[in-house]
């Protein structure tokens, strides 16, 4: 069996050290395969909070692939946001949105943070056309028999959670990468876990998110995702900090009339 361990919104700066420490020492004691940051390492992309974060990242001692968040984008610095936005972490380069190949497994990166968006909010998510080609590419090449997942920082389709993730393009980006073949996309942003199956033209894929290891949590304590592969199949763990006990985590259906949704 291969295990990962699916983390995301750690946002340094606003951490709950209490939730970062138990994550850190399960990843000691337990030793999965990978581990997978579905972005907002930090709070305010600082550099005391990279810093933290980055040091954090590497020890906890195996392969880790890391996706940027919104959170990780210069916020106070324009310049570094439009030219260097990712130059805080070159500590940990070779773990920024690289590929993971495990045996029958292979974990794809994509990117839906943007520099700049014509909206308001640039937090929210948005996929661009080379993001996208870029991972049916990785996709596409993937061994024949591997489980392929996706892992980004927004829900490509709105999950039903308090927070909400807006995607532009991601309902299209969901529809082709389930077509090429993968099994799951992997998210955060939202800071509370779900796990929602959706159908598009008669192939299924998994939408997973996972919660917080921040302060900031809204519905679900701090957490995170176990993902458990065995003989082509997996399973979704819920590990939360605090007395509830791990559970699966249900694989809900999509709302009638939403984009991919399963038909009634």
């Amino acid at each position: 069996m291969i295990r990962l361990f699916h983390v995301s919104d750690v946002h340094f700066g606003r951490e709950d050290r209490a939730a970062v420490a138990w994550f850190e020492g399960l990843v000691h004691a337990e030793k999965p395969d990978a581990v997978i940051m579905t972005g907002d390492l930090t709070m305010r992309a600082r550099t005391h909070e990279f810093a933290a974060g980055l040091a954090w990242l590497q020890g906890l001692g195996v392969p880790t692939t890391v996706e940027v968040g919104n959170h990780d984008l210069p916020y106070f610095n324009p310049i570094a946001r439009f030219f260097r936005p990712y130059h805080r972490y070159e500590a940990v380069e070779r773990m920024i949105e690289q590929p993971l190949d495990l045996p029958g497994i292979m974990i794809v990166p994509m990117v839906t943070t943007a520099r700049f968006q014509w909206r308001l909010n640039w937090s929210k998510g948005r996929v661009s056309r080379r993001s996208l080609q870029q991972a049916l590419a990785l996709v596409e090449s993937a061994p024949k028999d591997a489980l392929v997942f996706i892992a980004c920082h927004h829900p490509l389709i709105e999950p039903r959670t308090s927070a909400t993730s807006a995607t532009h393009r991601g309902a299209e980006a969901f529809a082709a990468l389930a077509q090429a073949g993968a099994v799951a996309v992997l998210t955060g942003h939202v800071h509370d876990p779900f796990d929602i199956m959706h159908e598009v033209d008669g192939r299924k894929m998994r939408m997973i998110g996972a919660g917080t290891l921040s302060e900031r949590t809204r519905d679900t304590p701090p957490s995170f995702n176990e993902i458990r592969v065995q003989e082509g199949r997996f399973e979704v763990k819920l590990r939360t900090l605090g007395p509830e006990p791990d559970v699966v985590l249900p694989k809900e259906r999509a709302e009638p009339g939403q984009t991919g949704a399963e038909p009634e």
